[in-house]
């Protein structure tokens, strides 16, 4: 049976815990594999929405163990009041399991990740203000603290004092900010310790055994392709690596176990925060796709920049993933429009590029090249095949799989769990 990497194939907010949802029932582990509570996604189970952060989706399904892998900054504040909210709501929290090698999310993590913000004023990222950045500085700087580091109270407050002894220093002299007291920290990091332990485990070794005992294995990205450290549209990216090589490094397993790796595409595209976005839409079509989508962060609460599909985007994330497979979500949004254009290709100092610059520059001066599709009118939320579209959303499918270079397996044609048609399965 196989190893699943499900990513983000734009800039996030694709619906990627729908279509992880959608799976649940056949996987055995969902493992997220990178970022933090910087990450949020929607899952609508019969006529109950769940809002998720840092858990990975698979917790709403019965059967199926959720894992947090070791590339995943953990806050453990966040993670104990979500799981409240869902033990509250009936939710079963018992089977999640969370690497001893991820790193934790410190209060000055957060503090120093807002004071930088601010002090940038017009240059800022636009980061979450959750301590993310900071944190996975902190682990390459190897000054980092583990979730293993809660049950070794020596350890623990050497390393705390250690981060401090610098960071102080940059926080008082540079930014004018009161020193963070190390004894503080620790007593509040200690604090969460009893109530983690019991979901700590090897997770890497686990989840090997588990794929070569022929189990299925769901590893979940958070944010999106163009929101990766390396291949996104760096510096407006997020601190980690959501492709799909992040799932080797995140989840401790080789790249030869992996068999399949399925891209979310929205079928118009958005972004949150800062940064390049050619087909960003600043008129009544850009805000008709904000309302009729819903187009609000999970997590940051903020409205998502909105505008047409992105074929370039799509084809740069088949490229860097090798992704195998298209989950195509939110076509109903689109439900209503005579017309709808799509990016094909950028002009680029008058001459058409149709492969995302490496340049950031280029990037920023990119210009949309259009073509039009037409439109349908018709409901398409109670279809459950793809013949059961208009012909026109079957025309407009056909024609993004063509441009984005791999086949779309399901397509997303309301927000329930049911409203999805399967075309292709992914385990196969």
């Amino acid at each position: 049976m196989p190893a699943l990497v499900l990513l983000g194939a734009q800039w996030g907010d694709e619906g990627k815990g729908k279509a992880t949802d959608l799976l649940g029932g056949s996987v055995d582990y969902v493992v997220r594999y990178q970022g933090g509570n910087n990450a949020g996604h929607t899952v609508v189970v019969g006529d109950q929405k769940y809002a998720l952060h840092l858990l990975p989706s698979g917790i709403l399904s019965p059967g199926c163990t959720p894992v947090i892998g070791n590339g995943v900054v953990v806050d453990p504040a966040v993670l104990l009041s979500e799981l409240s909210g869902l033990n509250e709501r009936g939710v079963d929290t018992s089977k999640l399991l969370i690497s001893g090698n991820a790193h934790l999310i410190t209060p000055y993590n957060i503090t120093v990740d807002k004071v930088t913000e601010r002090f940038l004023g017009k240059r800022k990222i636009g980061t979450t203000g959750r301590g993310i950045g900071p944190t996975y500085a902190d682990k390459i700087n190897r000054t980092g603290i583990r979730v293993q580091d809660l049950f070794d109270e020596s350890i623990l407050h050497q390393k705390v004092e250690a981060a401090l002894d610098f960071k102080n220093q940059v926080l008082a002299k540079l930014y004018n900010h009161r020193a963070v007291v190390a004894e503080q920290v620790v007593e509040e990091m200690l604090s969460y310790a009893d109530q983690i332990k019991g979901y700590v485990a090897d997770t890497t070794l686990l989840l090997n055994n588990a794929i070569d005992d022929g189990k299925v294995v769901l590893f979940e990205g958070g944010q999106g392709t163009l929101l990766d450290v390396d291949h996104g549209t760096y510096p407006f990216v997020t601190s980690s690596n959501p492709t799909a090589g992040g799932a080797c490094t995140g989840a401790g397993v080789g790249p030869t176990k992996i068999s399949r790796v399925i891209g979310i595409l929205k079928a118009y595209t958005t972004r949150v925060g800062a940064g390049p976005f050619p087909t960003e839409l600043f008129d009544a079509d850009g805000e008709a796709l904000r309302t009729i989508g819903g187009e609000r962060g999970v997590t940051t609460g903020r409205d998502r920049r909105c505008g047409w599909f992105d074929a370039v985007i799509a084809r740069y994330a088949t490229r860097v993933n090798g992704l195998t497979d298209f989950f195509l979500t939110k076509l109903d949004v689109l439900t209503g429009w005579e017309q709808i254009p799509v990016c094909v290709a950028y002009e680029i100092d008058g001459k058409r590029v149709e492969e995302l610059p490496y340049s950031q520059t280029d990037f920023h001066h990119a210009k949309p090249v259009y073509e039009t599709l037409p439109g349908w009118s018709e409901d398409i939320t109670k279809a459950k095949t793809f013949a059961e579209l208009p012909k026109n959303a079957q025309a407009y499918v056909k024609a993004l799989e063509e441009m984005s270079g791999a086949p779309i397996s399901a397509i997303g044609v309301g927000p329930g769990r049911d409203e999805t048609i399967q075309i292709n399965s992914f385990l196969d």
